[in-house]
C-alpha cells in the first residue's frame, strides 16, 4: 500500500451539503408531532428528547466552514474526519489544498476558516511569527511529533546525523526532502545541514512529500540506501522498516505538537464548532489506524472517514462533549 499526500483538484470544491442530512432528520421527526400525549412527565422527557434529536443534525444549518490544508497525511485524515463531523450537524463544508504560506495567509487574512494540522512550535515557526497576532489557536491536539532524517532500518553505516559526513558516497551526498515551503525543508536547510557541516558535500533535494515517499519505497524495494526528510506521525513508519537518525545536536529542535487554527474571529461566528475543535484530542495509534483508513484508496477519503466515525464513536463523542454538536 502507497501512502501519498497529492489530490486532485476536486477536493478545492465545496463538497457534501450538511443541510440536506438536517432536512432528511427534521422529517423523520416530524411525524412525532402529529401523535397525541398524556400530559405527563415521561412524556415530556420524550419530547425533550426528541427536539434534542431534531436540533443535533441542524446546528449549522446555513452555516459554511472552509478548511485549508496541505498535502500531509495526518491533515488529509482528520481534515476529513472534522469534514464529516461538521457536516453531520448541518454545516456545508469546504475544502482547499493549499501550500503552507498561502494557507497560513488564507487564515490570517479570514480567507479560510480553519488549519488543522499546524506543527508549533518549530515547523510552521516562520508562519506563525508572520501571522500569529491573527490567528486563533484552538489548542494542541497531539503531542510529541518530531521530524526527522531518516533511513532504512537495513542501512547499518550510519545510526546520527553526525555520521553523515563520513559516508558521502553511500547517499551520493543526497537529501532527498519535500516541498520548498515546507518547515522541515527550512529547518533542514538552514539549521540541520550548517549545524552539521553539511554544505560541501551534501545537497538538499526540495521536490514534493509524494515524490520523497516514491523514491523512498523505490530504494527500499531495490534495498538501496536513501536519506529522506520525515516526520512522525506518518504512516511510512508502518509501511517500512525505517530508522530515524539521532539528532545529538537538537538541529531539527524539540517535537512539535499539532494544533488546530482558526481565523480571527470564527469562535464567534461558529462557537459550538469552536468549543469541540477545543476538546479535539488523539492518540497515536488512534490517529495512525485513522490515517492509514482514509488514505488506503484514493478518492474515497470522505467515506472512509465516514466509516471510522462509525467504529471509533466513543473517540469523537467525548470531543463533542459540552456542545450542541452530535453524531
Amino acid at each position: 500500500m502507497r501512502f501519498v499526500r497529492n489530490k486532485r483538484a476536486r477536493m478545492r470544491t465545496a463538497t457534501l451539503v450538511g443541510a440536506v442530512s438536517a432536512a432528511l432528520l427534521l422529517a423523520a421527526c416530524g411525524d412525532d408531532n402529529d401523535v397525541d400525549v398524556d400530559d405527563t412527565d415521561d412524556t415530556e422527557d420524550v419530547e425533550d428528547a426528541d427536539d434534542e434529536d431534531a436540533a443535533a443534525g441542524d446546528v449549522g444549518e446555513g452555516e459554511t466552514v472552509s478548511i485549508g490544508w496541505m498535502p500531509w497525511e495526518e491533515a488529509i485524515a482528520v481534515t476529513n474526519l472534522w469534514h464529516v463531523i461538521l457536516e453531520e450537524n448541518g454545516y456545508e463544508v469546504q475544502q482547499e489544498q493549499l501550500d503552507p504560506g498561502i494557507v497560513f495567509d488564507g487564515i490570517a487574512t479570514g480567507d479560510l476558516d480553519l488549519f488543522l494540522d499546524a506543527w508549533l512550535p518549530n515547523t510552521h515557526s516562520q508562519y506563525m511569527d508572520q501571522y500569529g497576532d491573527d490567528v486563533e489557536d484552538l489548542g494542541q491536539w497531539l503531542d510529541e511529533a518530531p521530524l526527522t532524517w531518516t533511513v532504512p532500518a537495513y542501512v547499518d553505516e550510519v545510526d546520527s546525523i553526525a555520521d553523515l559526513p563520513d559516508h558521502v558516497d553511500l547517499f551520493d551526498g543526497t537529501i532527498v526532502g519535500i516541498e520548498p515551503g515546507a518547515g522541515l525543508t527550512d529547518i533542514s536547510l538552514n539549521e540541520v545541514i550548517p549545524t552539521y557541516g553539511l554544505e560541501d558535500d551534501y545537497e538538499l533535494v526540495e521536490s514534493s512529500t509524494p515524490a520523497m515517499l516514491s523514491e523512498l519505497a523505490a530504494a527500499i524495494e531495490n534495498e538501496e540506501p536513501i536519506l529522506v526528510t520525515l516526520w512522525r506521525p506518518h504512516p511510512a513508519y508502518g509501511e517500512h522498516d525505517l530508522k530515524d537518525l539521532e539528532d545529538p545536536e537538537g538541529a531539527l529542535g524539540e517535537p512539535d505538537q499539532i494544533h488546530a487554527l482558526a481565523r480571527t474571529g470564527f469562535g464567534e461566528d461558529h462557537p459550538e464548532a469552536a468549543a469541540a475543535l477545543e476538546n479535539f484530542q488523539f492518540e497515536h495509534d488512534a490517529l495512525s489506524e485513522l490515517t492509514v483508513q482514509v488514505l488506503e484508496e484514493e478518492g474515497e477519503e470522505l467515506e472512509s472517514a465516514r466509516a471510522w466515525l462509525e467504529d471509533n464513536r466513543d473517540i469523537v463523542e467525548e470531543w463533542l462533549e459540552g456542545t450542541d454538536l452530535a453524531i
